[in-house]
C-alpha cells in the first residue's frame, strides 16, 4: 500500500530504517573484516545555538525505548529534563560498534530537536516570569511530531499546551480558545463570543480574540459589556503588519477595560511572539501564546562520537578521547567534565559533588523506568531556578 503520510513507523525506527546508508555500509564492512571491537561512544554538543549557554535535555525517554532491547551494550544518561552545558555528555553508550552504530541516526534526531525546543520553552519561562506560557506551535511543524513538540515544550516550562493529542498524552486538558474562523464566520465578535458562552462548558475560561474586525480597544469593551463578569480574558493576535506598537496597544486596552470597572479582564497576547517579545510585555499583560519561537526552535547540534577502541582512548580529530563522566556540585554550581575515575577538587564550598549520568540500559533491558514527563519537568524548572511566588 502506497505510503500517505511520509513519517517512519515506531517498527521502521527501531529496526534501524532511518539511518544514514554509510552506517550500514559499515556495519557490513567490519563484520565481513571480522573487525568488530567494543567500542565506547558519547552523545554531547560542542556548542549551542546563538547565545544560549546552557541547554534542557529532552527526548531521552524516547531513545532508551530505541535501545531497549539491543544487546551486549551498556547505555549511562543525563536524565530527561537536565540542564547541560557544551561538552559535557548527556549519553555514553558501549559495546560493539555494529550493536548500536546503525541507531547513530534516530538517537541524534530525537535528542537534537527535543533538546531544542524545551530548551526555548525553559528561556521563555524564565522571560515570562509568573505569566501563564502557553506552548501554540504544534501548527508549525509536520502533525506527526505534534505530540513530541507538546511534551518538549511542557518538560521545558510551558504551563499548558494547545493540541488535543498533545495534552492527552501529557494527562494535560488541552489550552486554547476560539480561532479567527469561527469570528469571521458568525461575523462578528460580540456574536461569536455569546456563541461560545452559549455552547462551551462553563469550565473552560471565556477567552475571545479581539482583533478580527475591529480597534482592538474597542471591542475588547464591547465584548466586556457583552459577558461581563464571564469574561475571563481577550486575546491580542494582531499581526505584525497592523500592530505597531504592541506595548502601547496593550496599555490602550487595559486603559478602557479598567475605565468601565473591567479590572478582572486579564489580557493575553500571541501571534509572532518570542523570548524577547515575552521579556517587554512581560509587566503589562497575563499571559502568553507561543508558537514558532517554541517549536521551530534551533536544534541542539549533538554529535556521538567514538571515543575509546578496544579498551585504548581514541578519538578523531578535534575531539577528546577517553571515557568521561559530568559532574556539577549542587551547592556553588561549578561544573566539570573528566576522565572516568577521576573526582573533581573541590574547596571552598560546603557542598559535595555529584556524577550527573545514570545507568540507563545493560543488555537490553532499560534499568531504571524512564520517569514520567512531569518529573522530567520540575528537574527542567529547578535546573533553571524556577519558582512561582
Amino acid at each position: 500500500m502506497k505510503r500517505r503520510f511520509f513519517v517512519a513507523t515506531e517498527e521502521e525506527i527501531r529496526s534501524g530504517r532511518v539511518t544514514d546508508t554509510y552506517f550500514e555500509n559499515a556495519a557490513r564492512v567490519l563484520r565481513a573484516k571480522d573487525a568488530d571491537r567494543p567500542v565506547v561512544a558519547e552523545v554531547r554538543a560542542k556548542s549551542l545555538p546563538g547565545d544560549w549557554d546552557w541547554g534542557i535535555l529532552c527526548g531521552m525517554e524516547e531513545v532508551l525505548h530505541l535501545l531497549e532491547g539491543v544487546r551486549d551494550i551498556e547505555v549511562d544518561v543525563l536524565p530527561e529534563g537536565s540542564r547541560f552545558h557544551p561538552e559535557e555528555p548527556v549519553l555514553v553508550v558501549s559495546g560493539p560498534w555494529t550493536a548500536f552504530g546503525v541507531h547513530e541516526t534516530a538517537i541524534l534526531g530525537l535528542l537534537c530537536q527535543a533538546s531544542g525546543i524545551a530548551t526555548a520553552a525553559a528561556r521563555c519561562r524564565l522571560a515570562a516570569g509568573d505569566r501563564l506560557l502557553l506552548s501554540f506551535g504544534a501548527r508549525r511543524q509536520h502533525p506527526a511530531i505534534a505530540p513530541m513538540i507538546e511534551r518538549a515544550a511542557w518538560i521545558g516550562g510551558a504551563d499548558g499546551v494547545s493540541s488535543v493529542l498533545g495534552a492527552e498524552l501529557l494527562g494535560l486538558d488541552p489550552r486554547g480558545t476560539m480561532p479567527h474562523a469561527m469570528i469571521l464566520v458568525l461575523g462578528d465578535t460580540v456574536e461569536a463570543a455569546r456563541a461560545f458562552d452559549e455552547v462551551i462548558e462553563p469550565d473552560v475560561p471565556r477567552v475571545v480574540l479581539v482583533d478580527t474586525f475591529r480597534d482592538e480597544k474597542f471591542e475588547a469593551v464591547r465584548v466586556a459589556e457583552a459577558l461581563r463578569e464571564k469574561l475571563a480574558a481577550v486575546r491580542l493576535d494582531t499581526p505584525a503588519s497592523r500592530r505597531g506598537d504592541l506595548a502601547a496597544l496593550v496599555r490602550e486596552v487595559r486603559w478602557e477595560l479598567d475605565l468601565r470597572g473591567f479590572g478582572h479582564v486579564k489580557i493575553f497576547v500571541s501571534g509572532g511572539i518570542g523570548e524577547e517579545e515575552i521579556r517587554g510585555l512581560r509587566d503589562l499583560v497575563d499571559g502568553f501564546g507561543v508558537g514558532s519561537a517554541i517549536a521551530r526552535a534551533p536544534h541542539v547540534d549533538f554529535a556521538l562520537d567514538v571515543v575509546e577502541v578496544d579498551g585504548r582512548p581514541l578519538a578523531k580529530r578535534g575531539k577528546l578521547s577517553g571515557r568521561k563522566r559530568p559532574w556539577a556540585c549542587p551547592a556553588c554550581g561549578k561544573r566539570w567534565v573528566l576522565p572516568v575515575g577521576r573526582s573533581p577538587e573541590h574547596e571552598g564550598c560546603p557542598g559535595t559533588p555529584r556524577e550527573l549520568l545514570a545507568t540507563g540500559v545493560r543488555d537490553g533491558r532499560v534499568v531504571a523506568p524512564p520517569e514520567d514527563a512531569r518529573a522530567a519537568r520540575e528537574r527542567a524548572l529547578a535546573s533553571i531556578g524556577f519558582a512561582r511566588e
